[in-house]
């Protein structure tokens, strides 16, 4: 696939972006910052400016493309799909309004852009933050566990509000046109130098996990989530939970529900170690399966108890 990638210069998408090169796709970066990458063709894009996005997706993506006789600008794009992670990654970055006008704003701009010439697959980063747990003022607890898609999203940040706002506008462009247009609400994003020097913390006290549902996604997995979705076509307009299939803590699923979350429904047994955040509908739809876990890197304290 040839594949415009915007934010490929960001935590994520950095890793993203030459995890999906690697497959044998052809990747354009689209993003202020370039990503530097050999497998990687940057182009400087402001997003929120839409003669810039339709020009951009419009255009001949690589310099190896002049040589395409092939290649018909005429009748629209000559990128099969679009991956968007772009964004100002959560509150307290720029000021709130900045955050939802760029965000909301950027997402538009890509679906109308990708939908009126004739993309028909958009991939594009939600959040965890819209359950509004991640950035809620005081305390906030999910109404079940595990946390999956219907769960209610009544965020109380720009960041996340931006987000909703997102996935509303990706099933509008899907009613429109018929595309398919793929949300992932990603978990707290790690990267695999990190295990090492975050997760110790978070072993010692889950609570430091508690705004995340105690879940996380390895960066890698979310190469392949992303990759699962490009590879799957006509699912229409759909929203899935990204995370890997274990807590971010040593504490068992009982021992949190009992400190964390007492009065909180629990809608089905789980596993011992099993996160709370539902990746149930990925496996389901996508044949998504984590490979990756802090426990490959790091002993676990409750190992044997």
């Amino acid at each position: 696939m040839r594949i415009f990638f915007t934010g490929g210069s960001g935590k994520a998408g950095h890793h993203v972006a030459p995890y999906l090169a690697a497959q044998g796709h052809q990747v354009v970066n689209a993003d202020l910052a370039p990503l530097g990458h050999p497998d990687v063709v940057d182009l400087r894009v402001d997003l929120t400016d839409a003669g810039e996005v339709y020009s951009a997706l419009a255009g001949v993506p690589t310099p190896g493309d002049f040589d395409d006789t092939g290649l018909d600008l005429t009748r629209g794009s000559a990128y099969d799909a679009v991956v968007h992670f772009a964004a100002v990654p959560r509150p307290q970055v720029v000021p709130d309004a900045a955050t939802y006008a760029t965000n909301v704003l950027s997402q538009y701009n890509v679906f109308e852009a990708a939908t009126r010439l004739g993309i028909r697959k958009v991939v594009f980063a939600s959040s965890e933050t819209t359950y509004g747990v991640c950035f809620g003022q005081g305390e906030r607890k999910p109404l079940y566990v595990p946390v999956d898609e219907e769960h209610p999203v009544v965020p109380e940040d720009s960041y996340a509000m931006s987000k909703v706002a997102g996935e509303v506008t990706a099933r509008s462009f899907h009613a429109r046109t018929g595309a398919d247009l793929y949300g992932l609400r990603i978990n707290n994003v790690i990267e695999p130098h990190e295990y090492a020097e975050m997760f110790p913390a978070f072993l010692d006290d889950p609570a430091l996990r508690r705004r995340n549902l105690f879940a996380y996604i390895d960066v890698r997995d979310l190469g392949q989530m992303t990759l699962r979705c490009l590879e799957t076509d006509g699912l229409g307009f759909e929203i899935f939970n990204v995370a890997n299939a274990d807590m971010s803590v040593a504490a068992t699923t009982r021992e949190v529900i009992d400190r964390f979350y007492e009065g909180v429904e629990v809608r089905r047994e789980m596993g011992r170690d099993e996160t709370f955040y539902s990746i149930d509908k990925a496996r389901a739809l996508l044949g998504y399966e984590p490979e990756h876990s802090w426990r490959d890197v790091l002993t676990d304290p409750r190992a044997g108890a």
